[in-house]
């Protein structure tokens, strides 16, 4: 079915509604840092909550980088709020530390000085230890602690339903569903560069984390405490980001959930020398990761979109998506913006819908090796030299510039924006839509480029930049302080996540070793179809 017929069908006026209620979520990780810019030693917070089974605040790979979790909403400013009543009541809990606020991290010592994350006694809390153990031992802490902003998006049923009536389409509702999300899927790779031209906030970053490791970035000017590369967008979807050789070697397919799936089920299967030369345990018998093969768990799979569905109790991501198919995708290239309070806006949400939507409903081809190796090289150089206005890319057998190819990506959404200001009676996608294009047509105006701006007329150094953008948005959650009602509300949650965590721990009746083992023979016979 064409992309105009899609357009077409959802311009009727009682359809149009449905655009309403996409559902969107935001996963936004930050590190805490000591009043000094160093990473913080101290334990996750204990009026937090447990990080274990906290529902809003838990932790990522490390004790000190904070993950925040906002409820799917159909409202933005219900996403946002949440998101920023979570980080004020996070203020009143960490003393005197700050939030990071760049998806690059702080001033690091070495390895050993980054905590990692701890969830407790139980199995499910040891398995999440042990994955993060390993993650460390296989590509080092200081990767761990780059930070992003996960965003979370799913159009409603009813939408869905119109365009399998539209087509004549006699699958079922969740198969129709899912080969649509994989086709969604499929066009974000091709084109999520814009995103990393348009949102990249991460040129820039503190020598200390490339210490000892080899690079290509420059001194910003006379800066040498300071490296970046002139053009760079994401440094974070770089090399130096999540990115690993192993993973390197690895296709993952997204034609459809079979394929995903078997190649996927592959990598976490295949024996990998390195990883088996680390060592499942050490002397002492302690795990010091959960498998020795290229992948522990699905997770471990760096990727800048994923198909997600929620996982029952014990089933595994995979199993959960085979089972029930997907219920949202998870988008996972979006930098924290040092320049916003909460590292993202509304005006960025809005085209992120717009972006997700237009690659939902534009024609999705199956791809093939020769793409899948040009979707890796248009991210490669957008990360390093996006903002080099000749820069080109690679577009099937041809070479284009980035601006060109943008700026007619944007051409296309114009209607899609058009049906969600539709639905939603408002001007504000168009709008939206419009800056971008300013900012295709104008680099400076991108936060990468702001941000080394800002560096250059203050004459700071990155870490300097970064804590007083810290110490900005300290003062502003600090302004909003919570009310009494909400503080209520984050100390019940971080009472119940306690306790919660108790119960899950005195209930455990298998050994570790046991529990591992259980885990990994069901996934060994879960298998995948073709």
């Amino acid at each position: 079915m064409s992309f105009q017929t899609r357009l077409a069908a959802l311009e009727d006026a009682t359809k149009s509604p449905l655009l309403k209620n996409i559902a969107r979520g935001i996963e936004k990780e930050s590190l805490r840092v000591q009043p000094s810019g160093h990473l913080a030693t101290t334990a996750h917070p204990k009026t937090l909550g447990s990080a274990l089974t906290h529902p809003s605040i838990t932790t990522d790979y490390s004790e000190a980088l904070l993950e925040f979790i906002t409820a799917p909403s159909a409202s933005i400013d219900d996403v946002l709020n949440e998101l920023e009543e979570i980080h004020s009541y996070t203020y009143q809990q960490i003393g005197d530390e700050l939030l990071w606020v760049s998806s690059m991290p702080c001033q690091l010592g070495d390895d050993s000085s980054i905590p990692v994350a701890q969830y407790g006694s139980s199995n499910t809390g040891r398995m999440k230890t042990v994955y993060r153990l390993g993650l460390g031992h296989r590509y080092g802490r200081l990767m761990q602690t780059i930070a992003g902003i996960h965003y979370n998006f799913s159009v409603p049923d009813e939408l869905w339903q119109t365009l399998q009536t539209l087509e004549g389409n006699q699958q079922s509702l969740q198969d129709f569903k899912t080969e649509g999300y994989f086709a969604l899927i499929r066009n974000f790779r091709r084109y999520f560069w814009l995103l990393l031209y348009l949102f990249g906030a991460a040129p820039a970053v503190c020598k200390s984390f490339v210490r000892g490791r080899q690079h290509e970035l420059v001194a910003v000017g006379d800066d040498s405490h300071s490296l970046h590369l002139p053009y760079a967008t994401s440094l974070r979807m770089g090399n130096l980001g999540y990115q690993s050789d192993a993973q390197s070697s690895l296709v993952i397919c997204y034609n459809d959930i079979g394929q995903y799936s078997k190649t996927l089920k592959g990598a976490l299967e295949t024996p990998y020398q390195p990883y088996e030369e680390i060592g499942l345990k050490d002397e002492q018998g302690n795990y010091k990761q959960l498998t020795t093969n290229l992948l522990q768990i699905e997770n471990e799979f760096y990727s800048p979109i994923r198909p997600k569905r929620t996982a029952a109790a014990g089933e595994t991501p995979l199993e959960a998506l085979q089972k029930n198919g997907v219920e949202y995708i998870e988008v996972r290239c979006v930098d924290l913006n040092p320049l916003l309070p909460c590292g993202i806006d509304k005006q960025t949400i809005q085209f992120l819908d717009t972006f997700l939507l237009f690659c939902l409903l534009k024609e999705s081809p199956r791809t093939h090796n020769a793409e899948y190796y040009q979707i890796h090289e248009n991210q490669r150089r957008t990360v390093a030299s996006g903002r080099d206005p000749e820069l080109e890319l690679l577009d099937d057998n041809r070479s284009r510039k980035l601006v060109d190819w943008g700026l007619a990506l944007t051409e296309q959404m114009q209607p899609v924006a058009a049906l969600l200001d539709g639905a939603n009676q408002s001007s504000d996608y168009a709008s939206v839509l419009q800056t971008m294009v300013t900012r295709l047509h104008d680099n400076s105006l991108t936060p990468a480029a702001i941000l080394l701006a800002e560096m250059n007329n203050n004459h700071e150094t990155y870490f300097r930049m970064a804590m007083r953008k810290a110490q900005e948005h300290r003062d502003y959650f600090q302004q909003r302080a919570p009310t009494p009602e909400l503080i209520e509300k984050y100390q019940r949650l971080a009472s119940e996540s306690l306790v919660e965590q108790q119960q899950i721990e005195a209930a455990d009746s298998l050994s570790f070793d046991e529990f591992l083992a259980d885990y990994l023979s069901q996934r060994a016979a879960n298998t995948a179809p073709v």
